[in-house]
């Protein structure tokens, strides 16, 4: 293959990709998917409409994939959720460190983002701090001491997390079932309430569900590469480690900031991750504007300041110890069907549970 068409195919996976966050941008801002939001509905208003929302998301989007697995388009064991050894400790704990930051940082990372793009300010500087963390856990001084005193704490799971492996290694109709059964069960939940046939709630869960599913179908069909010419290994056009990349938005935000500030680096590239924020502001803006729900947003005082700053390290700390976000884990993650994403992302939402009812107290404290 000629070095002119590896570009081309690296281009086409990015454009497409591109799209799919504009897409989730615009169906998000449009729906008010917010996954802070819904754990937040429930703990403080007792409404499950958002929650029902997301649920309808992570079904479509595991339904999706693991159709895509089953008729031999995807290859699950390329992604980096699926691995056999669980660095538990290191999860577990960012898990929770995420749940709380993204409670404090009033959103997620896909809420920042979308945030941004309706002209919120505070969203900026929660990218900013939330990139520089991230990159700062990665390969800085955090993450000397996450893969030294964090990392080694370890469980064997096999071959694989991937349940429908884990739970029947014969690939017969038990893993079959497994594969299906899920987002079907997490489907007729979400149907089970007649307030899940809202608008919004079909608009942001299956929008969003289906935008997760074109992220994968892009990156296993139009990025993946058997044989690179150079390597002579099979790659994934697009991405920053060569691993099948899910919509993700924590490490995207380190790569990001680093494409920005090494630019002229022709070594620093676009990758599927910093296309995908880039998409995502993107279709926020644009339906803010035509919505006419655009405008500039600050922050209030030192406290509001202190909260976002203090949310958005913990994102980036936690997100990247956990290995994605309320999207890296609990969409493209749990759409993989893997045994930790699941357990991680329980870990995400208790830590928003515990930091929004520390936020109660702390109000009926002062009152």
């Amino acid at each position: 293959m000629e070095e002119i068409n590896l570009e081309q195919m690296r281009q086409l996976v990015l454009i497409a990709v591109f799209g799919v966050g504009f897409l989730f941008g615009a169906i998000s801002q449009k729906s008010h998917f917010c996954t802070m939001g819904a754990v937040s509905d429930i703990v403080n208003f007792g409404d499950w409409g958002r929650m029902r929302m997301w649920v309808l998301a992570i079904a479509v989007a595991a339904l999706g994939l693991q159709t895509l697995i089953y008729l031999g388009k995807a290859n699950v064991n390329d992604t980096i959720f699926v691995a056999g050894s669980w660095s538990w400790l290191s999860a577990t704990l960012g898990g929770l460190l995420f749940g709380v930051g993204m409670v404090l940082a009033s959103g997620c990372g896909s809420k920042t983002l979308i945030r941004l793009g309706t002209g919120n300010l505070k969203a900026l500087f929660v990218f900013v701090v939330l990139g520089l963390t991230a990159y700062m856990t990665l390969k800085g001084v955090f993450g000397v001491f996450r893969a030294n005193y964090l990392d080694p704490f370890k469980i064997e799971l096999g071959a694989s997390s991937y349940l429908p492996q884990l739970l029947d290694n014969e690939k017969g109709t038990l893993s079959t079932a497994i594969m299906f059964g899920i987002p079907l069960a997490l489907l007729a939940w979400v149907f089970a309430k007649k307030s899940a046939w809202s608008r919004d709630v079909l608009l942001g869960g299956l929008g969003v569900g289906l935008c997760v599913v074109a992220s994968w179908w892009a990156v296993f069909q139009l990025g993946f590469l058997p044989e690179h010419p150079e390597t002579l290994e099979a790659a994934y056009m697009g991405s920053y480690n060569n691993r099948a990349e899910g919509m993700s938005f924590v490490a995207p935000y380190a790569y990001t900031l680093e494409w920005l500030m090494f630019y002229s680096d022709v070594t620093r590239v676009l990758t599927v991750g910093v296309v995908s924020c880039l998409g995502v502001i993107a279709g926020s803006l644009i339906t803010s504007i035509i919505t006419r729900e655009f405008r500039w947003e600050a922050f209030n005082g030192v406290e509001d300041m202190a909260n976002h700053t203090v949310g958005a390290a913990l994102m980036g700390i936690g997100g990247v110890m956990a290995l994605g976000c309320t999207v890296g884990q609990g969409l493209s993650g749990v759409s993989t069907l893997s045994l930790t994403s699941w357990i991680t992302l329980t870990f995400i939402v208790l830590g928003a549970i515990a930091a929004l009812k520390y936020q109660v107290w702390r109000v009926e404290r002062m009152a």
